[in-house]
């Protein structure tokens, strides 16, 4: 690890006091986040002899990020392996790298710990391999000011490190507590589900409740059962909606032409496809699409898919492994796990319990639930005005970046050039990753980012445009 810490680049004392050559070429492109979206825009801005500076503060976390830094062994991949390549010039990359050869193992679930190490394994082998110099800093960036050259990133300590442009790579946005449950303790609620202590001090007979009945949940459910838990977990939304389950054997997808069909013709004609060749390969034939989709659509429309069909496209299109599907229904068979649809009401605290006041779907009457624990599986919070990050709120603060119209994320152009308050796009810092979701809608998976990341690592080294 000493050498992911080491650095040897210009830097000021203090903002304002950037060092920097007068040519402005030599200087490195600045990364604020080394997650996943991070660490392989970073490897692929090297591969193109262009010099970068990696700054990840969690250096645990580095190059896996939150999705690939689970450390349990139940948490499967939801893409089949033969699909998962760092690289779309090289999609047999992590295919080597596991060892698959033939057809079962190409379409194998294999463990998101397994894809961490990979990535970061990916990243330690270009540090000493680029041409020029990729450098990884254990840093916080607190703030991004543009300068004559190009960009100075602020560390909380007062140094600078000057860029030629900067990229923000931040992931996802900490979850918070949904309002009803606001006055929930811990241990009694986490926001987090990712928390160290989000499952500690549990006994094994316990009533849990997750809110969210999404992957997030889904993986909590397996963790649960994965250590020996036997109480009744309770999985509430306001739909109930379930991930689906991919095949045992994925269906071979054929590129098709884009659809021509807006609005809700388009979700006419979608479900004539899935009619005629099964619901998967109807969705699975849209993937190549789903970006110019959403921007074909104004934001009414984009407004009206989210309220109306976000919860259905998400548990179709984002899938489990077959062997988590099934384990998911001897769960349920056995009465240890239910999904209800409803929405919260309130919460109070009644001795050791969180007692959860919800309605049920299609009904007036208050429900009554009673938890050791409650965690949140919502998701990542979406509005950026409430991330609690330095240099979100001094960029938003000064207007140099905005949310997206839907708060999805922050607002961004077609080359991933932050908007700001003004409505301009600035040249000199871009966004990557979930936080670019408004655009694009489709940019939490790995196939979404690892192309968005190799096309801007070629815009920003001047061999492509976008």
């Amino acid at each position: 690890m000493t050498r992911l810490q080491e650095f040897d680049g210009n830097e000021g004392s203090g903002p304002g006091m950037s060092a920097v050559a007068d040519d402005r070429a030599q200087l490195p492109v600045l990364i604020v986040g080394g997650g996943f979206s991070g660490t392989l825009l970073a490897i692929n801005i090297a591969r193109q002899g262009v010099p970068v500076v990696l700054f990840e503060r969690d250096q645990a976390a580095l190059a896996k990020g939150l999705a690939f830094g689970t450390r349990r062994p139940e948490h499967l991949l939801n893409v089949r392996a033969a699909n998962m390549s760092a690289f779309p010039d090289d999609p047999g990359h992590f295919l080597r790298w596991m060892g698959f050869s033939d057809a079962d193992q190409c379409n194998r679930f294999v463990p998101r710990l397994a894809y961490g190490q990979y990535l970061r394994e990916v990243l330690i082998n270009s540090l000493g391999q680029t041409r020029r110099p990729l450098h990884v800093r254990a840093d916080d960036v607190v703030d991004l000011v543009e300068t004559a050259q190009g960009v100075d990133a602020v560390l909380a300590d007062g140094r600078v490190v000057a860029g030629r442009t900067a990229v923000l790579a931040l992931g996802h946005c900490l979850p918070r507590l949904p309002a009803p449950l606001a006055m929930l303790p811990p241990p009694l609620a986490w926001a987090d589900p990712w928390h160290p202590e989000a499952l500690a001090g549990l006994r094994p007979d316990d009533r849990v409740v997750l809110v969210g009945t999404g992957l997030t949940a889904i993986d909590l459910i397996l963790s649960l059962d994965r250590s020996g838990h036997r109480g009744p977990i309770v999985a509430l939304s306001r739909r109930g909606l379930v991930p689906r389950a991919h095949l045992p054997s994925g269906p071979d997808v054929a590129q098709v032409p884009a659809p021509t069909a807006r609005s809700t013709a388009l979700v006419g004609a979608v479900r004539r496809r899935a009619a005629q060749v099964g619901w998967r390969l109807a969705i699975d034939e849209l993937r190549p699409h789903t970006q110019a989709l959403w921007r074909a659509h104004d934001a009414r429309a984009q407004a009206s898919f989210l309220r109306h069909l976000r919860p259905f496209w998400d548990v179709h299109r984002h899938r489990l492994a077959p062997e988590i599907g099934a384990r998911l229904d001897a769960l349920q068979a056995e009465g240890r796990l239910r999904f209800v649809a409803g929405r919260l009401v309130d919460a109070s605290v009644d001795a050791d319990a969180a007692v959860l006041h919800w309605r049920p779907r299609g009904s007036n009457a208050i429900a009554t639930l009673a938890a050791a624990r409650v965690i949140n599986c919502i998701g990542p919070e979406g509005d950026i005005a409430q991330a609690r990050q330095p240099l979100i709120q001094a960029l938003l603060g000064r207007g140099a970046m905005r949310a997206d119209v839907h708060r999805l994320g922050l607002d961004v152009d077609p080359q991933w050039r932050v908007i700001g308050h003004a409505g301009q796009a600035n040249p000199r810092i871009h966004a990557v990753g979930p936080l670019t979701k408004g655009i694009a809608w489709e940019m939490i998976a790995v196939p979404d980012i690892r192309q968005q990341v190799w096309a801007l690592a070629r815009l920003l080294a001047g061999v492509a445009t976008l």
